[in-house]
């Protein structure tokens, strides 16, 4: 019997239901992701929600991610971005789908300091054929005022058929 393989995005799921139920699971699914990404496992965030269309992630400030005015980096708040869109989005898509990111903005209202937390929720698109698709993700600091929000652009399509030398 043919089995099927799970995309890695339903791979990471699976995972995720495994874990985090567990005490400690949570942050073993986190090295684990930091592991499969390496760049973004050194921002150090931690997941909290991991679901089709909704992502929620935390991070702390701490000197790896500050810049010379004490507050998180811009560029450390515009990885937390991408990554919270990417794990809603492209986390969702089935493996015969991949998604590239072909654009982000970010816009910076406040100085991040302490904990902050991204949000991603969107729609998860049926794709036929190569579309954009942008997902935004808010990120607020403690108090829920909004620091910085970010728009990703993704170009989704189908995965192309690998080519075989002879």
């Amino acid at each position: 019997m043919a089995r099927t393989q799970e995309s890695p995005g339903a791979q990471l799921r699976i995972l995720w239901v495994r874990l985090s139920r567990f005490p400690g699971g949570r942050w073993i699914f986190n090295k684990i992701l930091g592991w499969k990404i390496p760049y973004t496992g050194k921002l150090g965030a931690t997941i909290l929600t991991l679901e089709p269309g909704h992502v929620r992630v935390q991070l702390r400030e701490r000197r790896a991610v500050r810049n010379h005015l004490q507050s998180i980096h811009a560029i450390a708040l515009a990885n937390l971005g991408e990554l919270t869109t990417g794990l809603a989005l492209v986390g969702a898509m089935p493996e015969s789908i991949r998604g590239i990111l072909v654009g982000l903005d970010v816009s910076y209202t406040k100085k991040a300091r302490g904990t902050i937390e991204s949000e991603a929720i969107c729609e998860i698109p049926k794709v036929y054929e190569p579309m954009d698709y942008r997902v935004d993700a808010k990120i607020r600091d403690s108090s829920g005022d909004m620091v910085a929000e970010v728009r990703a652009h993704w170009r989704l399509g189908p995965v192309p058929e690998k080519q075989t030398t002879k």
